[in-house]
């Protein structure tokens, strides 16, 4: 099939790209579906993680880079975007969030225990992929392309890097629009290959490359 076709392909991006997967939280460490929750704090393995990231990052960059600094709105991607501007003496104030970056949402499993899911439907990740599975009332893959294909048009022209932290699913769906993979017919959309919570890569004109490799559980 086709790669997916939405917005600007990496290849046209301007810049470089650092996609970057928050640390673990409080709802990963108790094996609760997340989701878009909105803010559930990292872990103190979370924030470990996401200071691994930092150091990464500026053993690449070194201090004060010049990255536009993003983040999906939510506490935890916030919270690991701020250990890493730490590391990389960068100011936080001056991130920018954009809602098109959250998670997947979960509607009606969001919270719940992923055991207690899997009791009344039965498994909710792929083995062979690591996807998530839909909830009935909630988002599907495509709508995640859409949504992260958008941002990526409105800022593939912007000069200079830019770091971006967001999540598993999402991410993956953003990073497999930007290398132009195709799309999966069982999801509507491409899915690049699962990464360790703490993880980050570079991606520039559509090629991929693991920065940083994270400690973190990677269900997806």
């Amino acid at each position: 099939m086709e790669a997916l076709q939405i917005g600007h392909s990496g290849a046209e991006r301007k810049g470089r790209d650092f996609v970057a997967r928050h640390g673990e939280t409080v709802f990963n460490a108790a094996g609760r579906l997340q989701g878009d929750h909105a803010h559930t704090p990292l872990t103190r393995a979370g924030f470990a993680q996401a200071d691994e990231i930092g150091r990464a990052l500026r053993e690449l960059l070194g201090a004060k880079p010049a990255l536009t600094l993003w983040a999906s709105p939510t506490g935890r991607a916030l919270q690991t975007l701020a250990v890493i501007a730490e590391r990389l003496e960068l100011d936080w104030h001056g991130a920018r969030t954009d809602g098109r970056l959250v998670e997947i949402g979960m509607g009606s499993w969001g919270g719940r225990y992923y055991a207690d899911v899997v009791a009344e439907v039965g498994p909710v990740v792929d083995p062979a992929t690591g996807a998530l599975r839909c909830a009935p009332d909630g988002e599907r893959y495509g709508g995640i392309a859409e949504r992260v294909g958008g941002w990526l048009a409105e800022t593939a022209d912007d000069g200079g890097d830019r770091l971006v932290v967001m999540h598993g699913i999402s991410s993956r769906v953003m990073r497999g629009v930007m290398c132009g993979l195709p799309v999966l017919p069982e999801l509507g959309a491409p899915l690049a290959p699962g990464l360790p919570q703490g993880s980050v890569v570079m991606i520039e004109r559509g090629r991929e490359r693991v920065v940083h490799l994270g400690g973190g559980h990677a269900p997806a």
